[in-house]
């Protein structure tokens, strides 16, 4: 789960990571309102949305930049009207561009140099991991591929958590000192806070500034959360932007479905994250494009089914679907007859094609058999990928 960058300042402001003063708006009156309040002709008014490069983004009124400096509440109010109600594209929305609900109007800062600090979960090694750079403000992949030298990584255990001295010399390997090297180290920590209480799997401040003034500021944030986690904490659910994700996803999500959105043309049906992996490869041995990823899960009920083939037909670009089951937990027959029941409910525009395999399997086959309903019945994987790449081409 994302959330937006003045929510990400709120998390900063209850952890005490320090941070410019500034609030959302949703109208260019409440956003003239806001920048008043601030108190300062230094204000920048930043476009909320869950994508990067904003600040050199396009709306497609023509409006350029998602990230403008102004210098009065009345300045911050004409371009909250030119950025509120329209759509932005950046490098990583994509053509279409992502409708703009929400803008920020924050106190700007005199820069003297950027850095870059993120705290990240490595899955490999099970621990958390500190990456941090001098070259901040740009992508941590361009100077990955340019300047590997300039990045530095130190592995946090888990149970021990980040030490003070961990957080001086990162702070000293950044270039501080003095009192800036106190301030920097005791951000450092806060966020290490921040990410280990809200079950964070990824908190990256790009950039981190030293102002002219000499105080160290998270500029902007990301953050990603562990999903599985997010039952401890109400308060972070609480500011999903279903506006900001895949419509497909968040109707999956209500029904306790695994699914991401792909740009294939096969929709996938499978229960259980490996073999879905695994069906989706095959389908691009076979030569075809999957479109999703769906994971019913071990247990799937009739309604689950029911639900996901309205959400895999929901999709126009998909021209067939693969149901790939293994029953272990689940009894094909049980399955089987779940896809029948689905099958009744939900008009299918496309082929189905149905590989079963496991604990009664062959009275499963005998039901999709007797259904008489236009489903191909696959005996193994490796036919189930080659019928609905056929199915999907039109053969």
């Amino acid at each position: 789960m994302n959330i937006h960058e003045y929510q990400a300042k709120e998390l900063f402001e209850r952890f005490g990571v320090a941070s410019p003063k500034g609030k959302p708006a949703q109208t260019p009156e409440e956003t003239e309102k806001v920048a008043a309040d601030l108190k300062t002709s230094s204000l920048v008014v930043k476009a909320q949305i869950h994508a990067g490069g904003r600040g050199k983004g396009v709306f497609k009124n023509g409006f350029k930049g998602g990230v403008k400096l102004c210098s009065s509440p009345g300045e911050a109010r004409e371009i909250a009207q030119n950025m509120l109600g329209h759509y932005l594209v950046t490098n990583q929305t994509g053509p279409g561009g992502r409708l703009v609900r929400k803008i920020m109007v924050a106190e700007s800062v005199q820069i003297q140099r950027e850095l870059y600090f993120a705290i990240l979960l490595d899955r490999k090694i099970g621990s958390p991991v500190v990456v941090v750079s001098t070259e901040g403000g740009v992508d941590i992949e361009t100077v990955a591929a340019k300047s590997p030298e300039k990045i530095v990584r130190e592995v946090i255990h888990p149970l021990i958590g980040m030490q003070p001295f961990m957080a001086l010399k990162l702070a000293s390997q950044l270039g501080f000192s003095g009192e800036q090297l106190k301030a920097a180290a005791k951000l450092f920590m806060n966020v290490y806070r921040l990410f280990s209480s809200m079950d964070c799997s990824l908190v990256e401040i790009n950039p981190l500034v030293l102002t002219t003034t000499n105080e160290v500021l998270a500029l902007d944030a990301k953050f990603n959360f562990d999903d599985n986690a997010l039952y401890r904490h109400p308060e972070i659910v609480a500011m999903r932007d279903e506006h900001e994700e895949d419509p497909r996803e968040v109707e999956a999500s209500k029904f306790g479905l695994n699914y991401i959105g792909l740009d294939g043309n096969i929709a996938c049906l499978v229960n259980g994250a490996g073999l879905a992996m695994a069906t989706m490869d095959i389908i691009k041995y076979a030569g075809g494009q999957p479109a999703n990823f769906l994971d019913v899960g071990g247990g799937a009920s009739e309604e689950q089914v029911t639900e996901a083939f309205k959400i895999l037909v929901a999709d126009k670009n998909v021209k067939a679907i693969l149901v790939n089951i293994f029953g272990g937990i689940m009894r094909c027959d049980v399955i089987a007859q779940g896809i029948i029941n689905a099958v009744k409910a939900v008009t299918l525009p496309v082929p189905l094609v149905v590989r079963l395999e496991g604990t009664n399997v062959d009275q499963g086959k005998k039901l999709l058999i007797e259904s008489k309903l236009p489903i191909r019945a696959a005996g193994d994987l490796g036919e189930a990928a080659r019928l609905v790449v056929a199915a999907a081409r039109g053969e």
